[in-house]
């Protein structure tokens, strides 16, 4: 039995293979072909890549990095101890060595904000922050100030689930598209959820439709795009407004502004769920 993830193990190591706008991807290869990665804010929902980008950057020019999620290590202790002691030695490699701070917007603005800013100049000739964050605005001024920003977009949904295809065929499973279907508008924009879901319900080759897995770890979104695809609006809303926990809700209305080809084909229908 397999005890990998598959996000980890099929996660992207070059930029060129991330997906990424154009634009952007062009930038960050600048950044890699020079060999030198500024400080840098990555914003985005969940699940866009950002984190990936960072270490794909990072891996592509040899250096020396660090990873740290603020929801859990983001106190001000962790700053002064563990972020300090690998920002003030040298790398064995040689250049500059980076700290990549995910979730950058949960550590507090009046406190741990402010002392990593100290950390950031106090070390800025021999390291570099990657700071990703899905709320910009409770980054403080002061790290903006310090940091190029970059926003990366809602992942195409063409090619989320090219992706999703090209994982399951290369664990020699052939996708049956109408269930793929099915996990990528449960997921989507959240490529990381939906690589997840994928392989919680792969079994002896197959992907399983939802309804063929343990109905008590499965996400109600799923539930929620089948009786949405068999026009049972009334249930799934029934099914939204007994599973969605309140500080779900703002995601919850994105994931349907996303996913309108659900609910209806026809561009009027779409135009007044949008209003509903």
């Amino acid at each position: 039995m397999e005890t990998f993830l598959w996000v980890e193990k099929y996660r992207p190591t070059k930029i060129n293979d991330c997906i990424l706008p154009d634009e952007l991807k062009k930038t960050f290869g600048l950044f890699v072909q020079d060999k030198h990665i500024p400080n840098l804010i990555l914003s985005g929902g969940p699940g866009v890549g950002k984190t990936t980008v960072a270490k794909a950057m990072l891996e592509e020019i040899g250096a020396t990095y660090m990873l740290i999620n603020a929801s859990e290590d983001g106190n001000i202790d962790t700053l002064r101890t563990t972020i300090k002691n690998f920002a003030s030695t040298v790398s064995l490699v040689g250049g500059r060595k980076y700290l990549i701070l995910d979730e950058a917007d949960y550590l507090n603005p009046q406190s741990t904000q402010p002392a990593l800013r100290g950390l950031m100049e106090e070390f800025s000739n021999n390291g570099g922050f990657i700071l990703t964050c899905n709320y910009p605005n409770r980054v403080i001024p002061a790290l903006h100030s310090r940091c190029q920003g970059f926003h990366m977009e809602t992942i195409d949904k063409t090619e989320y689930t090219a992706r999703a295809c090209e994982i399951l065929i290369t664990e020699s499973i052939t996708p049956d598209i109408e269930v793929l279907d099915t996990y990528v508008k449960a997921s989507y924009p959240d490529l990381r959820k939906c690589i997840n879901m994928l392989q919680q319900n792969c079994r002896n080759g197959k992907l399983m439709p939802p309804a063929s897995g343990d109905s008590g770890q499965q996400d109600y979104r799923l539930q929620m795009v089948e009786l949405f695809k068999q026009g049972k609006i009334n249930e799934a809303r029934k099914l939204v407004c007994a599973q969605a926990r309140p500080e779900e809700c703002e995601e919850i209305y994105r994931w349907l502004y996303d996913n309108l080809d659900i609910i209806s084909k026809e561009d009027e229908l779409q135009d007044k769920a949008v209003l509903i």
